[in-house]
């Protein structure tokens, strides 16, 4: 029995700084230095409209998702299993990120935020609940490797009773 729901999500109100792509998968100086990029980026980048909007930061077990505050519209989905790393800015401590692996091509990118309040929080939240999908997906692996074990064992016996069948059915005969 699950004592967690795989339906349950959590929103915070956060203000999207914006997403930059990076070269590695983690580490804290990743996160500065997307935020050094962010601050001295075009004037003009494509995603100027979205950047310093307010946001909802949606976490469920399944991934973060980020929402218009407006309208609600989705601009970003990141599956947890994509995300490698997640911290407070060292020296901005209400900024924060999460670098994940885009879906499709085999880049990362890093989404910053700010929060007055909650980016500490967010930051444990979304530890905690990588931790969790993380575990289950763990022990599902193993259930199903069980499962695929005990399939390839009753078929090895039903092997073994059709030739033993066989064998009995062979020596009544004579």
């Amino acid at each position: 029995m699950n004592d967690v729901e795989d339906d349950v999500e959590i929103s915070f109100p956060v203000k999207f700084l914006g997403r930059v792509e990076v070269v590695r998968p983690d580490g804290i100086q990743i996160l500065e230095e997307a935020a050094q990029n962010l601050k001295t980026s075009d004037e003009f980048s494509s995603e100027k409209a979205a950047k310093k909007s307010k946001v909802h930061l949606f976490l469920s077990l399944s991934g973060i998702d980020i929402l218009e505050n407006k309208t609600k519209f989705l601009l970003y989905s990141c599956n947890l299993s994509t995300i490698s790393f997640c911290a407070v800015h060292p020296s901005s401590p209400k900024v924060f990120g999460f670098v994940a692996k885009h879906p499709a091509a085999d880049t990362y990118h890093c989404y910053l935020f700010q929060s007055a309040k909650f980016s500490h929080v967010l930051v444990s939240v979304i530890g905690d609940a990588f931790r969790v999908s993380n575990k289950e997906e763990t022990h599902r692996v193993g259930r199903d490797i069980k499962v695929e074990a005990l399939q390839h064992k009753n078929k090895m016996l039903q092997r073994e009773n059709d030739k033993l069948k066989r064998r009995l059915a062979g020596e009544t005969d004579d």
